[in-house]
């Protein structure tokens, strides 16, 4: 049996613990959780565990130094990283693993959390099986990033059974598997170089797995749930205003690198070659590859 490190990064997470009592209880392989904490000893604090490692930072360190710091201590042939506020199908593991290539990454559907009840959340939206990757105009008013968000027509035109393991442009970044190797050795972990300590994590991810000439794939043969805070839990993962500013910042610097293809390691394909695969794509313009110059809007990153 392959054996699935669970990587969970958490900065003042009230449901860091029952998240990792609801991997133990629903994973039927091999599984080992990795808890980082980037900030205060969790409360409620965590039952001890086999297989479970807990790694505090002295000082806080951000999302991506977590993630990978919990990829570094894995044994386990692949990475499932989730949010702190997740909970899952029971098997998730197996059926994940089961349907994953080499330079795979996949995505369980994701319904909304009640976490109070610790179940799918019946008020909630219907499951998201697939996202699209939305336009990164330089001028909308409040984020000039691309995102993943929910494409609920794809959702309805492909909801036959043969579509069980399909083709996914993004995702919302709550919860993906993959090889470790494929983490590890063709996408050399996350990067902070652009991207801050924080921002664009499944953009960096998807973005290189598809353009390197991977897959990322949804597998509705399983499911997790995952919770939207709101105002009702706050952020949870608490930020400066001086960390705000640079998500926005990062954003950008993030749109600028993909938008004019930028060059990594194992490139075969230009972002054209993905909006071309799943067009049309809501929100993007017929003349995207013309409207912008984005070399000289962002000169500064170049």
């Amino acid at each position: 049996m392959s054996k699935v490190s669970a990587i969970i990064p958490s900065r003042d997470e009230i449901f860091l613990a029952k998240t990792i009592d609801d991997i133990y209880r629903n994973a039927t392989g091999e599984i080992e959780v990795i808890a980082i904490i980037d900030g205060d000893w969790p409360d409620p604090p965590l039952e001890d565990r086999p297989n479970l490692q807990v790694v505090k930072f002295g000082q806080p360190h951000g999302m991506r130094a977590g993630i990978n710091a919990g990829a570094n201590l894995a044994t386990g042939k692949y990475l499932l990283k989730c949010d702190a506020h997740c909970a899952f199908a029971y098997g998730f593991d197996e059926v994940l693993k089961a349907d994953c290539d080499d330079n795979w990454v996949v995505i369980p559907p994701r319904y909304s959390l009640d976490a109070e009840n610790w179940k799918i959340d019946d008020n909630g939206k219907p499951r998201r099986d697939y996202h699209y990757l939305c336009y990164c105009d330089p001028f909308k008013n409040h984020d000039p990033g691309m995102h993943g968000v929910e494409d609920w027509g794809r959702c309805k035109e492909r909801s036959d059974p043969m579509y069980d393991i399909d083709d996914n442009m993004s995702a919302q970044g709550s919860c993906w598997l993959m090889p470790k190797k494929h983490f590890t050795d063709f996408l050399g972990g996350l990067s902070e170089v652009g991207y801050g300590s924080f921002s664009q994590e499944f953009q960096e991810i998807g973005l290189k797995t598809w353009l390197g000439g991977g897959r990322v794939v949804v597998n509705k043969k399983t499911w997790m749930a995952h919770l939207h805070k709101g105002s009702r839990y706050g952020r949870m993962w608490h930020m400066s205003r001086k960390d705000h500013e640079g998500i926005v910042a990062s954003h950008a610097w993030s749109s600028w690198f993909w938008m004019t293809n930028q060059p990594f390691k194992g490139r075969v394909h230009s972002i054209d070659w993905l909006i071309d695969k799943f067009w049309p794509v809501p929100t993007w313009p017929e003349d995207w590859k013309t409207k912008y110059d984005y070399n000289t809007i962002y000169g500064s990153f170049s």
